[in-house]
């Protein structure tokens, strides 16, 4: 089975933004023979300070989401906190992802899976992989037709995070993919004075890690400028990075 890359900035920040990250996908795909799905964010609602960016919402960010996917061809992925955006996200997103801090909030499982797209539950910081079980049996037990789950590591201590790479195998005792998010890895929550920091230096380590441990996925924020980011700016990967690396994980 042909790895699952997903890929795109942290957060919606502008059209033009969409427009070269979803440019460079395509193209990509098209020398690669990949399937990479675009992921960004309509509204970053676990922002760490009241003040940080989230995004341009809802109604605006779907827009914007539908036009990459009808201009490039790429599948689309975006993350839901309240139940009530699954029904509208579902009718523009390939794939409805729960975010780590809500895989247990049973409603918004409930929601994502009665839209009939796929389902992607991030493990949350505080669970072990063989915990996830039990997301993955209220989405599968409210109509979910296909669940994902992904590591992205588990609090160490305050303000950081460490990854232990045995939750990929546990996990593909319950799904048959699991997805390693090699960027969010790399955080250090909240570290930042007000912000997440973190260290991109690592991702490409984090990935080919995974793939040893039997990864069937790979998720990877990008963006080309990742420094001027206006959210996860320390661990998005370069956009430039991104062909070589998915080149080494799809052999």
């Amino acid at each position: 089975m042909n790895p699952i890359f997903i890929a795109g900035p942290c957060v919606i920040e502008s059209e033009e933004l969409l427009s070269t990250v979803g440019a460079e996908l395509k193209r990509i795909n098209d020398r690669l023979g990949t399937d990479i799905i675009f992921k960004a964010s309509f509204d970053k609602a676990n922002r760490t300070s009241i003040r940080s960016f989230r995004g341009p919402g809802l109604e605006r960010g779907l827009q914007m989401l539908s036009d990459v996917k009808s201009r490039y061809g790429l599948r689309i992925l975006t993350d839901i906190h309240e139940s009530w955006q699954a029904q509208p996200v579902g009718e523009v997103c390939d794939v409805l992802q729960i975010p780590a801090f809500l895989c247990r909030q049973t409603d918004l499982l409930v929601a994502a899976a009665r839209t009939g797209r796929t389902v992607n539950i991030k493990k949350a910081q505080f669970l072990s992989g063989r915990d996830m079980r039990y997301p993955v049996e209220k989405a599968l037990d409210s109509g979910a037709t296909e669940v994902w789950l992904t590591e992205r590591g588990n609090c160490f201590g305050y303000n950081n995070l460490v990854v232990d790479f045995r939750n990929i195998p546990d996990m593909l005792d319950i799904v048959p993919t699991v997805v390693m998010d090699c960027t969010h890895s790399v955080q250090r929550p909240g570290a930042g004075d007000g912000k997440t920091s973190g260290d991109r230096r690592f991702v490409p380590a984090m990935a080919l890690a995974a793939k040893a441990f039997g990864a069937t996925g790979y998720f990877f924020e990008v963006h080309p400028n990742p420094d001027q980011g206006l959210s996860d700016a320390a661990n998005m990967l370069e956009l430039s990075k991104l062909e070589s690396l998915i080149e080494r994980l799809a052999l």
